[in-house]
């Protein structure tokens, strides 16, 4: 076995060991682990390079920086080991007592751990909470559409929030409330391990709430929407969350959040015909 496996396997063995100590007694084992145990163990030699290698080169528009993510590709099996590793620590974080008091469901994030494009929200709704998965609500429906118009699936891209609980809502019994600052950097290292083992060549904050969260910016979205940011050396575009969208059916804000899925198509290599181009587009 490799240095990386072993080391991944002591980090579970004592993660096992301080639940143990907190009597926790049973952990959510997800598919994705089960699936990983049950391969024979197998002697690897070298690491083999994921496909997904980040960008050598910004565009003009971006703020600047260099490729920082992990230096070291894993192989696709101890990547894959890694991720349901990482996936089992945040099913049960109890790191914000509020809100694992409250929470139905951790939302760790959804999609191809090989994905080129990575979306980013701000934390679950109750749709989200209630089924475990992020962008599961009518916001996320028109999310899964714009996704579509690109010529991608959801199963093609990565989703994911900044919080992975969903924020409570102490005496009431229906609505959201925005994720403190403080809740988003306790949970944000979760989101860093994810972008990490990912290496993702694009990422997109949706809404106000995730671009603060991630740039700390305090200019507005309407000023840093469609213009290229950097993030953990990756190519970050913030455009408007799609609940924006839901509230503003103007045709001209439907189009300035696809002119930032075009701007990321292009940032892919992704061929763009004349009928995308077109898109919400007055005749």
């Amino acid at each position: 076995m490799t240095a990386a496996y072993n080391e991944l396997l002591d980090a579970t063995i004592r993660h096992l060991e301080d639940l143990k100590s907190r009597s926790v007694k049973n952990v959510a084992v997800s598919k994705e682990t089960l699936r990983a145990l049950a391969q024979p163990p197998q002697k690897i030699s070298s690491p083999i390079s994921t496909p997904m290698s980040g960008p050598t080169e910004l565009s003009p528009a971006s703020s600047g920086g260099t490729q920082s993510q992990t230096a070291n590709p894993k192989s696709q099996i101890e990547k894959s080991a890694a991720f349901a590793a990482l996936r089992e620590r945040a099913l049960s974080c109890v790191k914000c007592p509020h809100l694992a008091s409250s929470r139905k469901n951790v939302v760790f994030g959804v999609g191809s751990i090989d994905a080129q494009l990575m979306f980013v929200g701000e934390a679950p709704g109750a749709d989200e909470d209630e089924q475990g998965e992020p962008f599961v609500g009518r916001a996320g429906q028109l999310l899964t559409k714009i996704i579509q118009a690109t010529g991608l699936s959801r199963a093609d891209v990565y989703i994911a929030n900044i919080l992975k609980c969903r924020p409570d809502t102490p005496g009431q019994s229906a609505g959201n409330r925005k994720p403190t600052p403080e809740e988003m950097a306790t949970c944000i290292p979760y989101l860093h391990e994810q972008i990490d083992l990912i290496r993702p060549k694009v990422l997109v904050a949706l809404g106000a709430t995730a671009v603060d969260g991630l740039l700390g910016k305090t200019l507005g979205i309407t000023k840093l929407r469609g213009n290229w940011q950097t993030y953990r050396g990756t190519p970050l575009m913030p455009t408007y969350h799609p609940a924006y969208l839901l509230r503003n059916q103007a045709m001209s804000e439907k189009r300035k959040v696809w002119e930032d899925m075009l701007a990321v198509m292009e940032k892919l290599g992704m061929p763009v015909s004349e009928k995308q181009r077109n898109f919400f587009l007055k005749a």
